[in-house]
């Protein structure tokens, strides 16, 4: 599944969505091995991955797909080992972590206490539980320096760092806030800011510049996730979305000040806490 000095690449979760646009084109535009997570089903995700006419020949065998459930870290924790066995002594070079779940409440008392739960395990917890099994897997600064690829035309330029991105959502911005409403959704996602600012931290001591830790806001991404607001709206493919936001990260230095530790979104620019 590749050279162990290029590193790997993962999509957690990769059944749908934004997810799947991102391993798709980790597949099509790298020559990594492509580590990618869902839920159930993962026989059928993985031919829908593989359905694209784009993809190489290799990306059968540079594609693993696990089951993982971020609401139960046992899963997680299954998944690392798996990695321990499958891609011994490669590092994680690029991580997409993307969980997510919208449960929507108008007012204060369309609150559910189950629903709110839920979003907090999912969309903040399940990222917090990614970075203790996975932040194993980065570089150190005493690591060597990735190998260099062939850089055929359409591939990503993959930086000489490792990239560990979550994705956040503007609706998460407290000062970004005009509208309320959506209460758990908007206090989950803002909790991975802070996820974001506190693993980048520890990142900036374990690693330097050798590893980094950022935010995304995708924007309105047209999927099922989004489907009840679609009207009225200016709507992104979930491709277009990957791929704007791919072509971000990959220009993306590991230095303090160049952005790391912060939510940036599809066109590159910041999103504020």
């Amino acid at each position: 599944m590749g050279t162990a000095s290029n590193g790997f690449a993962l999509v957690t979760p990769a059944s749908r969505g934004i997810g799947f646009a991102f391993a798709q084109q980790l597949l099509a535009r790298t020559t990594l091995p492509v580590v990618v997570t869902a839920r159930k089903n993962c026989s059928e995700v993985r031919d829908r991955l593989l359905s694209s006419k784009e993809l190489p020949s290799t990306a059968d065998k540079r594609l693993r797909i696990l089951e993982v459930d971020v609401k139960d870290e046992s899963t997680i924790s299954s998944m690392a080992e798996t990695i321990h066995r499958e891609l011994p002594d490669t590092p994680l070079r690029l991580a997409l972590t993307v969980p997510g779940i919208l449960h929507v409440e108008k007012s204060p008392s369309q609150i559910d206490a189950k629903n709110a739960l839920d979003s907090f395990q999912v969309n903040a917890l399940g990222p917090l539980l990614l970075t203790k099994h996975l932040s194993q897997f980065l570089p150190t600064k005493s690591s060597p320096a990735f190998s260099s690829e062939t850089h055929a035309e359409g591939s990503l330029r993959l930086p000489s760092h490792a990239i560990y991105a979550m994705m956040a959502a503007r609706v998460g911005s407290i000062s970004d806030n005009n509208s309320g409403g959506w209460y758990s959704y908007r206090a989950s996602k803002a909790a991975v800011y802070q996820i974001t600012k506190t693993f980048d931290l520890y990142l900036r001591g374990r690693c330097k510049e050798r590893a980094l830790a950022v935010a995304l806001h995708p924007g309105t991404v047209k999927t099922d996730f989004t489907k009840e607001f679609w009207s009225g709206r200016e709507m992104l493919e979930p491709a277009d979305s990957a791929q704007r936001l791919l072509e971000f990260l990959m220009d993306l230095e590991p230095g303090v000040k160049d952005g790391r530790g912060r939510c940036w979104d599809w066109k590159g620019e910041e999103v504020f806490p």
